[in-house]
């Protein structure tokens, strides 16, 4: 006996031919019952009655599609697809292999390379969470992120790419950086608000970049500005508020944005031949970003833009910068990361000795010398002056034993204070007797 494999609608079909065929029910009440029409009802029927239940199937059930993809398509897409594109995913694949000539949908290409054994479905649970709603206006929360990964595929050394993202349009700008330290999160800050302007609101992660664990001191709680980080510092002088996110789901807008990079940017790269970080952002600045964004940007809620322009008393690389504070000393000079500095006498008016003055290393390497507000003249003295301490001849010891002289003052101090009265050798003689038969 036959296996016939029907779908639902087919089986509804068959027990609606059923019962008219018993006579249950008409052919009438069966094309309402199916919702087709009374004439393709009847079609259906004489299908049924000559071939049983077979007939009911669809017909081109098993036959191949009229809107097939030859096979020689198909075997030059798939070589194509191991020669150049083993490790894309479908749909990048389908982009690259379109700029080539082959036009399909990437869950055609899906298919097949399941089929091939190139591709296999990746099911992940995740853990439930709750979706955050974006944010109405451009500008009013950008989410920040350093992306490590091995982008170059050892073709150059390690980088980090420093990502930022719109909450509410998906927007993203992006540089490549040597690392994930402060000057890079600064470089970046700067030259996304040169082209876009400064954001209300940052969000970043819980790393020491942006955020300060220890204590405040008592200047910090008189200010109640609390401990901040030099990057912190920036933000609060520019009026940009800093979030902190306790999770890498917090912002997962910013996150995800890295996995697409890290998928999808590698390999336009290793296309383009790419092995260098300053050609890596040319590459991003002129073609991957506004490419990317073309595609991925979503239309926000609200069309103003909350990105405040720069203001004219702001000079972003005389905030963008690190500063210290340290005393001006009796000479005025001041030491800093051992380096010394010498104030100019035109700074005599402002009187610094032993005042507090910021130093200010810039981006660049830069080092300006500030002293409430006033930016100060300086030179930079190679080494500190070395004291000249006069050196004194040691005298010579004499290691000999010394005995005072029979006549030394040590020895007649008593004679001094005694004057003795001169005696003659009888006398001398009976002292003597006199002086041992005493015990002396």
């Amino acid at each position: 006996m036959e296996d016939i494999k029907m779908s639902a609608k087919e089986r509804k079909r068959l027990e609606m031919v059923s019962r008219v065929k018993d006579r249950m029910i008409t052919l009438v009440k069966a094309s309402e019952l199916l919702g087709v029409s009374y004439r393709h009802t009847r079609r259906i029927f004489k299908r049924y009655r000559e071939q049983g239940d077979k007939g009911l199937v669809h017909q081109s059930r098993g036959r191949q599609s009229n809107r097939r993809i030859e096979d020689k398509t198909r075997k030059e897409v798939l070589m194509l697809y191991r020669q150049k594109y083993g490790d894309f995913g479908p749909t990048l694949a389908c982009e690259h292999l379109a700029d080539s000539g082959y036009k399909l949908d990437h869950e055609t290409l899906r298919l097949w390379l399941m089929q091939e054994g190139l591709w296999q479905k990746k099911r992940r649970r995740k853990k439930h969470r709750t979706w955050r709603e974006r944010k109405e206006y451009v500008g009013e929360l950008v989410q920040m992120d350093g992306s490590h990964h091995d982008w170059f595929e050892g073709r150059a050394k390690q980088a980090v790419l420093m990502v930022m993202v719109d909450d509410a349009s998906s927007r993203t700008f992006a540089r490549f950086f040597d690392g994930e330290t402060t000057r890079a999160a600064m470089e970046a800050f700067q030259t996304y608000a040169e082209h876009y302007g400064l954001p209300q609101a940052l969000y970043v992660d819980g790393d020491s970049i942006y955020r300060c664990d220890r204590e405040p001191v008592v200047e910090e709680q008189l200010r109640q500005t609390g401990p901040l980080t030099q990057f912190g510092r920036a933000m609060n002088m520019l009026g940009v508020k800093l979030i902190p996110a306790y999770s890498p789901q917090a912002k997962g807008r910013v996150e995800r944005t890295n996995g697409t990079f890290q998928d999808r940017l590698v390999k336009e790269m290793r296309l383009k031949g790419i092995e260098r970080i300053e050609e890596a952002n040319l590459y991003l600045e002129e073609v991957f970003l506004p490419k990317y964004n073309e595609k991925f940007n979503v239309i926000p809620k609200k069309e103003e833009d909350l990105h405040r322009p720069i203001p004219r008393n702001i000079v972003l690389d005389e905030v963008l910068c690190f500063e210290e504070n340290r005393q001006v000393q009796n000479d005025w000079t001041l030491s800093w990361r051992n380096r010394f500095f010498q104030l100019m006498k035109r700074n005599e008016a402002l009187g610094l000795v032993k005042q507090k003055v910021t130093i200010r290393e810039k981006l660049d390497g830069t080092i300006q010398l500030v002293y409430k507000g006033h930016i100060l003249a300086y030179e930079e003295i190679q080494e500190r002056p070395k004291k000249i301490i006069a050196k004194v001849k040691p005298t010579a010891r004499n290691l000999t034993e010394w005995k005072p002289a029979s006549d030394h003052p040590w020895r007649t101090r008593w004679q001094r204070s005694y004057p003795q009265p001169r005696l003659d050798s009888d006398e001398l003689s009976k002292a003597h007797s006199r002086r041992v038969s005493v015990g002396v």
